[in-house]
């Protein structure tokens, strides 16, 4: 069985689990509302049927984009994980602006409260259980190079700090007697909840539009310039997009122009993948090949070139300006 194989069926498991502790999440959060009659806990249990919806379909994203590249989807599925990341944000919009509907009822008609202590023991039950399922979900996603399920681990991680702040809320009107704080504290789960929502719509929205990541640029720069030849003088028009897990680089690698083509096409082929692996990205690198045309002798080692106009005065390093500008002309 290939790695590949074994790291997509560790994908759904994970998946498989979130969808799991979110149904035992959600139990415990409508039982703590059932207890205690608070708006806040109530917002609570919402926002867990949200978890649950976005862990279905982020296990459906996750089998998807496990597909292999195809004669119609030759760049692959991964793109799924985006759709699923942005699906999970508009869920937890939609979910905001009812906390915030059934918050501000509460505060014009006043809450009855019932058996406050249980329901926050119960609450901070669910509470605990989320905030590993977050660790988990998000330490996963990461390892296994997979959008869905990292934007799943950073929304539960969010609902764990907002049970956090939902019961010391409670715990002050379980003190004071001060019922209107009990809506307060369900407005501002709310707006939380919108705030997260945005975020994680923005953020699938530009990647679904190829939108350029600086930080998977600077990666792939650094790991060019740390396996780097002599003989890749120079990189440019370097442009990246990422579809799920893989993430597609396409540049220019300027060679000796003496080069025989099929010495320039392996000398490149090879830089890209150990660039990828030293940088440890899934994804595949397209080159273009360009002749040095003696533009580039100043920076040039070539100890025997026999065309060069100028001898070497300095040795550049991949600089990011350079490599995502156009070439010479």
């Amino acid at each position: 069985m290939s790695a590949e194989h074994l790291e997509q069926r560790s994908r759904v498991r994970v998946a498989l689990v979130s969808i799991t502790a979110g149904v035992v999440v959600l139990g415990l959060k409508y039982l703590s509302y059932v207890l205690s009659g608070s708006v806040a806990l109530k917002s609570d249990a919402i926002e867990s049927v949200v978890n649950v919806v976005a862990a279905v379909f982020a296990l459906g994203a996750v089998v998807f984009a496990g597909k292999p590249a195809d004669k119609e989807h030759p760049y692959g599925h991964g793109k799924i994980e985006h759709f699923s990341a942005a699906f999970e944000g508009g869920l937890i919009s939609l979910a905001a602006a009812f906390i915030l509907f059934e918050a501000t009822e509460g505060l014009i008609h006043g809450v009855v409260l019932k058996d406050l202590g249980r329901g926050l023991a119960v609450n901070l039950l669910a509470g605990a259980i989320n905030g590993l399922l977050g660790w988990f979900l998000l330490t996963q996603g990461r390892k296994t190079r997979s959008r869905a399920l990292e934007a799943d681990g950073h929304h539960i991680l969010s609902d764990f700090w907002t049970t956090v702040g939902i019961v010391t809320g409670l715990l002050a009107v379980k003190f004071t007697g001060i019922k209107w704080l009990d809506p307060v504290m369900a407005m501002i789960v709310g707006l939380l909840l919108a705030r997260t929502g945005f975020r994680l719509v923005k953020e699938s929205s530009q990647a679904l539009l190829d939108m350029e990541d600086p930080e998977v640029l600077a990666k792939v720069l650094a790991a060019m310039n740390r396996v780097r030849t002599w003989d890749i003088i120079a990189v440019h028009e370097m442009r990246t997009f990422r579809s799920g897990r893989y993430t597609h680089v396409d540049v220019h690698m300027v060679v000796p122009e003496y080069y025989p083509v099929r010495q320039a096409h392996d000398l490149c082929e090879s830089f890209g993948k150990r660039t990828l692996e030293e940088a440890d990205i899934e994804g595949e690198v397209h080159t273009h090949v360009d002749p040095c045309g003696r533009l580039y002798c100043e920076r040039c080692p070539a100890e025997t070139c026999a065309i060069r106009r100028s001898p070497q005065t300095e040795a550049v390093a991949f600089a990011l300006e350079e490599a995502t500008a156009a070439g010479p002309a």
